[in-house]
């Protein structure tokens, strides 16, 4: 190694030296806002879903691919509706962190007395509409012109109408439309089947009716549809219902929709429908809300049977309050960094870059301690020699002291003083250093000189 590298490197190590206590306040307080911040997402998340062949399962499957591109995994819980989904949510025991929840899923008849105990939660935004299906035989009312079509929700009393298994919203929500027309589930054969399982007893004649709150895009929803000998019920009050209910909406099923073809339906259907949302805890960590969105945009961004393209997702919830990462996102878009980094760097840099601004506005004015603590490492290992150099020159002049033990305590100095190590910045006071011990040599050698004459 050539001396000038050897000396470079030397260097370069007691900057390093010199520098560490500043480095290493610099590394806690980066981990210590790394802690806190909590910057990395978890890369396993549970979504609860629905019932098989339902639109939320449908919709879980989409969102666990969107995330699987950014290497988070999304575990998808079959449940019985919105029902169940809140109370897993508001459940500290269960291990969910989000789930699809629809408009009015509460189990109390009145907004004022739902149950709003247990973990808090959010809302990401509204997704997308889930009208109330009301399915029901042809054959229920023969007429002499063909069957006569139901008018009014209150003309289900009598017949066998399932309103779904407890835990699913869609039974809760008929519950409250019910309620609204006075009418009593005690009036009617109320059946508590599954959505497959009462469509199979509707085909098979053993139900009347059944309800089904979900989005069009359920294959359930799409067969009956087109079944033949099932009919759609019609809200025709559904303006009233809409102004009634603060979770649900009037909407319109255009003609033509389900199958252009065979024009189906043949005229536009007053339908009323509640509005989906993807609800979270309020602990579940903003990237992953961040992501969810924004699949959320992918997902449900485009045009529908009731929606127009960029109509979903917005940001509102009738029942939840908005996440602040959901709300940042309806405000400003995806982070600019996202557009052009990996997820698990922009992420971390946009979580970070407050503190690191501020870290930085501290320890710059600090870092000015570091040149002198580099002056003072290297300066140090030639001063602390002069100490014992002061200390034989001041028995110079001593009659009492041995001169030749001192010249030997001086050439001694003189072997340790020859193997210092400094940077070549700093050989001017080696050197000057080693011309002072030649000094004090050269009065003890004078002084030894006068004792002899």
């Amino acid at each position: 190694m050539s001396p000038l590298l050897r000396h470079t490197l030397l260097a370069l190590r007691d900057f390093a030296l010199a520098a560490s206590p500043f480095v290493l306040i610099v590394a806690a307080l980066l981990w210590a806002a790394y802690v806190l911040l909590d910057p990395a997402p978890p890369k396993r998340v549970v979504l609860a879903t629905g019932p098989e062949q339902g639109a939320y399962a449908e919709f879980g499957r989409d969102y666990a691919r969107a995330l699987a591109r950014h290497g988070i995994e999304v575990v998808l819980r079959p449940t019985e509706g919105s029902a169940e989904n809140l109370r897993l949510l508001r459940d500290a025991r269960e291990k969910v962190d989000l789930a699809f929840v629809q408009g009015g899923a509460g189990e109390a008849l009145y907004a004022a007395d739902e149950d709003r105990s247990g973990v808090p939660l959010v809302s990401i935004g509204s997704l997308f509409y889930e009208p109330v299906w009301i399915f029901y035989r042809s054959a229920l009312r023969p007429g002499h012109a063909g069957p006569t079509p139901l008018a009014q929700v209150g003309e289900l009393s009598g017949l066998r109408v399932n309103l779904g298994p407890a835990g699913a919203g869609g039974r809760n929500l008929m519950l409250k439309l019910l309620h609204a027309n006075r009418i009593e589930p005690s009036s009617m054969q109320v059946a508590e089947l599954g959505p497959t399982a009462a469509v199979v007893a509707l085909l098979e004649g053993r139900l009347d009716a059944i309800v089904l709150v979900s989005a069009p895009e359920s294959p359930l929803v799409q067969l009956l549809l087109i079944t033949p000998g099932i009919r759609l019920f019609e809200f025709a009050q559904a303006e009233a219902y809409a102004r009634r209910f603060g979770f649900v909406n009037s909407l319109h099923l255009p003609r033509g929709v389900v199958d252009l073809a065979r024009d189906l339906p043949p005229r536009d259907v007053a339908l009323v429908a509640a509005t989906a949302t993807m609800a979270a805890r309020e602990t579940t960590h903003p990237a992953i809300v961040q992501l969810f969105v924004q699949a959320a945009r992918e997902i449900h961004g485009g045009p529908g049977w009731f929606a127009r393209a960029g109509e979903f997702p917005r940001a509102e919830s009738p029942e939840l309050p908005l996440a602040g990462e959901a709300a940042r996102f309806y405000r400003s878009g995806p982070p600019l960094l996202q557009r052009y980094l990996p997820f698990w760097l922009a992420n971390l840099v946009d979580r970070m870059w407050v503190v690191l601004l501020s870290i930085i506005a501290v320890l710059i004015p600090a870092s000015r301690v570091v040149p002198p603590l580099y002056e003072f490492r290297v300066r140090s290992r030639i001063f602390r020699w002069y100490g014992r150099l002061r200390g034989i020159e001041e028995q110079t002049g001593d009659p009492a002291a041995d001169g030749a033990r001192l010249l030997h305590e001086l050439d001694a100095l003189e072997g340790k003083v020859g193997r210092i190590t400094v940077p070549l910045s700093h050989a001017d006071e080696l050197y000057a250093l080693r011309t002072h011990i030649e000094l004090v040599r050269s009065r003890l050698r004078a002084a030894g000189g006068d004792e002899a004459q």
